[in-house]
C-alpha cells in the first residue's frame, strides 16, 4: 500500500465523490458519512507516510501521463506530508460538520422540496465537497508545475457552484467574482510557469533550480508572486476576500482559508527552495505588503458586526503572517512561517466554523444582536475561545510556537536590515491586534445581557456531530503547539538545507 499512498489520497476521495453522485438518491443522507470516512481514511495513510518521512524516507510515485513533458508524479517529502496531513484531516472535520449544515442551508434557501430534489441538493453539495481534498492533495504531492497549476484550479471551479447553490447574500453574483479573481491570478501564475519552461525545457519542480541567475529569472518569480499574492488576498489584491469569504457557506469557511494559505505553500516549493538567492529581492517589499495587510486587515476585521464578515476579514490578516515569515528567508522564518499556515488554517477552520454554529442556532448574523449567549451555548462558546486562542498565539495552541519560531527568523533577518527590523517590531506589536479582535468579538457574542428575543427561544449547542470534529481539531493543534518538534523536524528536511539560519 505505500507504494500508491500519495495516489490514494486523491483517488480516494474522488471515487467517493464520483459514488456520491451516481448513488445520489440511494446514499442521500449517507453521503456525509461517506465523505467524511473516505477522508479518515485517507488521513490514516498519509499519517503511516508522515510517521516513514520522519523517520527519515522520501516517498516517490511515477505515473505516465501522455503529453510532453508533464507527469503525474508524486512526491511525499517532510514538506509535502506535514501539509498534505494537516489539510486532509481539516477536510475530514468539515465533512462532518457538514452533515447538519447542509441540511440547514438546503432549508433556508430552498424551503419545502420533495424528498428527491433534497436528496438532489445534498448529496450534490458532498459530490462538490470531495473536489476540495482532491485539489489539494494534489497541489501538495504533484511534482509537475502544470499539474499543480491543474489542481489549483479545481479548486475555484468547486468553490463556484457551492457558492452558487448553497451560499448566502447574491450567491451567484459572489460566485462569479471569486472565479473572476481566481482566472487572474491563475493568468499570472500560468505564465510564470511556461516562462520556466522556456528557459528549463521542463515542467519537472526538481529542475526549476536550473534557472538560478538567469536574467529572466527575475520575471518569472514576479508573475509567479502576482499570481500567489492575487489568491492569497495580501493587500491590494484583497478585496474579493471578504465578500467571497462572508457569503458562501460556513461548512467549507476553513476550506476556503486552506486555499487561500496554500499558495503559501507553492510559494516555497516552487520559488524559495529552489531560487531563494533570485528571490531575495522579493524579501523586503514581500514583508511590508505583508505588514500592511495584516495591520489592514485587523482593523477592517474590527469595523465588522456581522459575525460571518467578522470572520472573513481576519482572514485577510491572518494569511498574511505566513507571508511575513515566508519572505524573510530565513530558515526558522520560512519553517516557523510554514508552521503558522498549518496552525492558522486550523484556527480558521475553527473560529469561522463556530460563526456558523451561532448563524445555525441563532438564524442571525448581526453580533449587536448576540450577547450573553454564552449561558446557552457553552460549546460553542469554548469553540470561539479555543479559536481566538490559536489564531492570538497563546499556549498551549500550536499558535504559539509557530509565532515564536517566525519571529525568532524574522528578527535574524532584522538583524542584518534596518528595514526588516523596523517590520519586525511592528510584526509583533501587529498580534496585540488579533488578541484584540479576537477576544472583543467573544465578550461582545458571548458575555453581557442576553437579548429578550433570544431569552425566550429555546437555544442549545449545535448537534454533536458539528461540535466534535472541531474540538478534535483543537487537541490537534495543542499537540503540536506541546510537541512542535512533529513538525519542524519534517519541514527542516526539506527548507534546511536551503536557506542561511
Amino acid at each position: 500500500m505505500m507504494s500508491y499512498i500519495l495516489l490514494l489520497s486523491i483517488v480516494v476521495p474522488t471515487v467517493a465523490s464520483l459514488l456520491i453522485f451516481l448513488t445520489r438518491y440511494q446514499a442521500g443522507r449517507r453521503a456525509g458519512w461517506i465523505a467524511g470516512c473516505s477522508l479518515l481514511f485517507t488521513s490514516a495513510l498519509l499519517l503511516i507516510a508522515g510517521i516513514k518521512v520522519y523517520q527519515g524516507e522520501i516517498i516517490t510515485e511515477q505515473y505516465p501521463f501522455v503529453g510532453p513533458n508533464i507527469s503525474f508524479d508524486l512526491l511525499g517529502d517532510g514538506l509535502s506530508i506535514a501539509c498534505g496531513l494537516i489539510i486532509n484531516l481539516l477536510c475530514a472535520a468539515l465533512a462532518f460538520y457538514s452533515i447538519h449544515y447542509v441540511e440547514h442551508r438546503i432549508e433556508v434557501i430552498y424551503g419545502e422540496v420533495d424528498e428527491k430534489t433534497w436528496l438532489s441538493y445534498y448529496a450534490g453539495y458532498y459530490s462538490l465537497f470531495l473536489g476540495f481534498p482532491v485539489g489539494f492533495m494534489g497541489v501538495c504531492f504533484v511534482r509537475n508545475l502544470i499539474a499543480m497549476y491543474f489542481f489549483l484550479e479545481v479548486l475555484p471551479l468547486v468553490l463556484y457552484f457551492l457558492m452558487a447553490y448553497y451560499g448566502y447574500i447574491e450567491r451567484v453574483r459572489i460566485a462569479l467574482m471569486c472565479l473572476l479573481w481566481s482566472s487572474v491570478g491563475a493568468v499570472f501564475f500560468l505564465s510564470g510557469i511556461l516562462l520556466i519552461f522556456s528557459q528549463a525545457n521542463n515542467f519537472n519542480i526538481s529542475e526549476v533550480h536550473a534557472i538560478t541567475g538567469n536574467p529572466k529569472t527575475f520575471w518569472i518569480i514576479f508573475l509567479i508572486v502576482i499570481g500567489l499574492l492575487t489568491k492569497m488576498a495580501v493587500f491590494p489584491f484583497h478585496s474579493w476576500m471578504p465578500w467571497v469569504h462572508a457569503e458562501h457557506p460556513t461548512c467549507i469557511a476553513g476550506l476556503l482559508a486552506v486555499y487561500g494559505n496554500i499558495a503559501a505553500y507553492i510559494m516555497v516549493r516552487v520559488l524559495i527552495v529552489p531560487l531563494a538567492d533570485d528571490f531575495r529581492v522579493f524579501s523586503i517589499p514581500l514583508m511590508i505588503m505583508a505588514l500592511l495587510t495584516m495591520v489592514y486587515g485587523s482593523f477592517l476585521t474590527m469595523a465588522q458586526d456581522d459575525v460571518k464578515r467578522f470572520a472573513a476579514c481576519s482572514t485577510v490578516s491572518q494569511i498574511s503572517y505566513s507571508l511575513f515569515g515566508i519572505a524573510a528567508l530565513t530558515t526558522y522564518s520560512v519553517e516557523g512561517g510554514m508552521f503558522f499556515f498549518l496552525s492558522h488554517i486550523m484556527g480558521k477552520t475553527i473560529l469561522f466554523s463556530t460563526a456558523g454554529l451561532l448563524v445555525y442556532a441563532t438564524h442571525a448574523r448581526d453580533i449587536r444582536e448576540m450577547g450573553g449567549l454564552g449561558s446557552k451555548l457553552p460549546i460553542t462558546m469554548l469553540l470561539w475561545a479555543c479559536g481566538s486562542l490559536m489564531l492570538s498565539g497563546f499556549p498551549p495552541f500550536s499558535g504559539f510556537p509557530a509565532e515564536w519560531i517566525m519571529f525568532t527568523g524574522i528578527f535574524q533577518k532584522g538583524a542584518q536590515n534596518t528595514t526588516a527590523m523596523v517590520a519586525a517590531i511592528l510584526g509583533v506589536s501587529a498580534i496585540a491586534l488579533t488578541v484584540s479582535y479576537t477576544f472583543w468579538g467573544m465578550k461582545r457574542i458571548f458575555f453581557g445581557t442576553l437579548p429578550a428575543h433570544l431569552a425566550s427561544e429555546k437555544i442549545k449547542d449545535p448537534p454533536l456531530t458539528m461540535t466534535v470534529p472541531l474540538l478534535l481539531v483543537a487537541c490537534v493543534s495543542i499537540i503540536l503547539g506541546l510537541y512542535p518538534k512533529l513538525i519542524m523536524d519534517l519541514f527542516h528536511l526539506v527548507i534546511g538545507g536551503s536557506l542561511p539560519s
